[in-house]
């Protein structure tokens, strides 16, 4: 009888510890967590991460960032690429002319600041073939040899006179720098989170994408993106709990270099010009009497899902021709507001994207505004009085100006009373039924002070989509993501990978296209050198998708402009015209 008793309890017990067990598994898990105690790195990295869902190449980062070797451990700064002694000479015997559609090839022989030839690769030059008398130029390939040499090869695309143009971005020895610190540092930058109590206690702590980085002595606030997966980290604020986490903002640059680290990445030999190596030449048609003055074969339309080619295309006559579509051009409002007509356009991602926003916000409206140079100093003469009349301050210290023909404004921006450098950014044309967003890619987020409770990550806007033939959605990321290693943004991209790729599933319809970072930031903290690795990261992570690519580095790096991570509206034109191409393809 005690024997049956005692197995009946037993029984019992162990029904509801499986009771138990499974509530604690099916409960659902809240869109934001709290967790007091930091984690392992481990533990975040596996958790955060769905590695079996992306293409192999993405997991593995050492073979998809493969660099050549740049040499040893060598602290001579003489011993380091040079650009005053580097040359480079055509292959074979100079011409004085070349024909339309032919190549160009040229040996370049990296030096040191002796003039002794390097004897291994590594550096990161720049090639450009210039057309100034036809507005026109395209990007060189750069083959590196690993010897010390590299192979320099240019397409003729357009006849009249070409010349090339050779730059050193940086030594070999600086992009040894970029790497480790790349590589093994954890942040090179940290960042500002605020907290407010409701008796109005505030308290400013440091977060950052890894609890190690948010240089917190006790525990951490960690904040779990239900979507992606993602976590944040700050550290746990004195006296406030970690929900009362408000507000967010950039912080500071950490110091991550040494004295010789600097003088490799120092403005003398950065970024620097070649002597020229050839002489200019000209560039004429195969045939006599042929007119044509570009190497253009018939392209398909601009659809997602193109391969795109080496080079993505070239400058004539300041406008960007595709070598892998037929991109078209966009020159007036009617044509930007009759291609975008009935479409609503989700922009996410950094502000180089949002100069996309910028651009049609404040092209369409005022190509029609009466009297002169309407838009010719864009937005930022708009917003310091340049334009119109005099301008007025609102409450809130932005600058109000009243265009001379305010009654044509078809594509207006509405105020959502947010930070503008995260957003969410819209405007609307009602008539025809356009709805243009842009909103920032969350955290890590370098930025003024703004809510939390806009910083919404892409992968949670994505899922928030249904998707329609009228639904364009256009992602770019970069520049904020080359403080941190490589696996924060392989993190990140799996995310959105996913994200993506149920979109098209559901709607596939709908139009997704990818902005790659461009070129401008020459520093520790952002470089060329991990810009490139930053792209080969955002179109191995979208391989087998249906998307379209805006190849903004190639963009950006074609012509005789100083680089800028913001660039001029010439090229921010011909970027937005690529994006209509594939909006409206014919």
């Amino acid at each position: 009888m005690g024997y049956s008793k005692g197995y009946r309890i037993l029984a019992v017990g162990l029904v509801f510890l499986v009771l138990v067990l499974y509530l604690m598994m099916s409960w659902p898990e809240p869109v934001t967590r709290w967790i007091p105690q930091p984690l392992p790195a481990a533990a975040y990295v596996s958790e955060s991460v769905n590695w079996d869902s992306l293409p192999q190449e993405l997991t593995n980062l050492t073979s998809l960032l493969y660099w050549p070797p740049t040499g040893g451990h060598n602290s001579d700064f003489l011993a380091s690429t040079s650009p005053k002694t580097s040359t480079y000479h055509l292959v074979g015997p100079a011409q004085a002319t070349y024909i339309l559609g032919s190549n160009l090839e040229a040996i370049l022989v990296a030096r040191d600041h002796w003039g002794r030839p390097k004897a291994h690769g590594g550096d990161l030059f720049r090639a450009q073939l210039l057309g100034p008398e036809v507005k026109a130029g395209v990007p060189g390939e750069v083959k590196d040899l690993e010897n010390g040499t590299y192979l320099l090869s240019f397409p003729l695309l357009w006849a009249g006179r070409a010349q090339v143009q050779v730059r050193l971005i940086h030594s070999s020895e600086a992009v040894g720098v970029l790497r480790r610190v790349w590589r093994e540092t954890r942040a090179t930058v940290d960042f500002r989170g605020y907290f407010q109590g409701t008796n109005g206690i505030q308290e400013v702590v440091t977060c950052n994408v890894d609890p190690q980085s948010t240089g917190a002595r006790g525990p951490t606030c960690q904040y779990k993106d239900v979507v992606s997966g993602e976590i944040w980290f700050c550290a746990q604020p004195p006296t406030l709990p970690c929900s009362a986490l408000v507000g967010h903002s950039s912080g500071r640059y950490l110091k991550v270099t040494t004295p010789y680290d600097e003088l490799l990445l120092a403005g003398n030999v950065t970024d620097q010009k070649l002597p020229s190596g050839i002489p200019a030449f000209l560039v004429t048609p195969a045939e006599p009497g042929n007119r044509s003055d570009m190497a253009l074969p018939s392209r398909p339309p601009c659809r997602p899902g193109h391969l795109s080619l080496k080079p993505s295309g070239f400058y004539h006559q300041d406008r960007w021709h595709s070598t892998f579509c037929s991109s078209r051009s966009f020159p007036t409002a009617d044509s930007i507001l009759s291609c975008l007509a009935g479409r609503i356009v989700y922009m996410m991602g950094d502000s180089t994207l949002r100069q996309w926003w910028e651009y049609l916000r404040d092209t369409v409206p005022c190509e029609r505004a009466r009297g002169e140079h309407a838009c010719s100093q864009g937005a930022e003469g708009r917003r310091n009085g340049a334009e119109g009349g005099p301008g007025l301050a609102d409450r809130r210290g932005r600058m109000l100006v009243f265009l001379k023909a305010p009654e044509w404004r078809p594509l207006k921006p509405v105020d959502l009373h947010v930070t503008y450098q995260a957003g969410p950014l819209m405007a609307v044309e009602t008539t025809r039924g356009t709805v243009l967003h842009w909103r920032a890619h969350s955290w890590p987020l370098r930025s003024l002070r703004t809510p939390v409770a806009s910083l919404h990550s892409v992968a949670r806007e994505l899922h928030g989509l249904a998707g329609d033939p009228y639904t364009v959605v256009v992602l770019g990321m970069g520049a904020h993501f080359t403080t941190f290693p490589p696996s924060i943004l392989a993190r990140r991209l799996a995310g959105i990978r996913e994200a993506v790729k149920a979109l098209l599933d559901r709607a596939p319809s709908t139009l997704v296209i990818i902005k790659l970072a461009n070129t401008g930031y020459k520093s520790v903290y952002g470089s060329d050198w991990l810009t490139l690795q930053v792209n080969r990261l955002l179109r191995a992570a979208f391989v087998g998708l249906r998307v379209a690519f805006v190849d903004a580095w190639e963009m950006t790096s074609s012509l005789a402009l100083p680089d800028s991570i913001h660039p001029g509206r010439l090229i921010v034109r011909n970027e937005v015209d690529l994006l209509l191409s594939f909006i409206c393809p014919t």
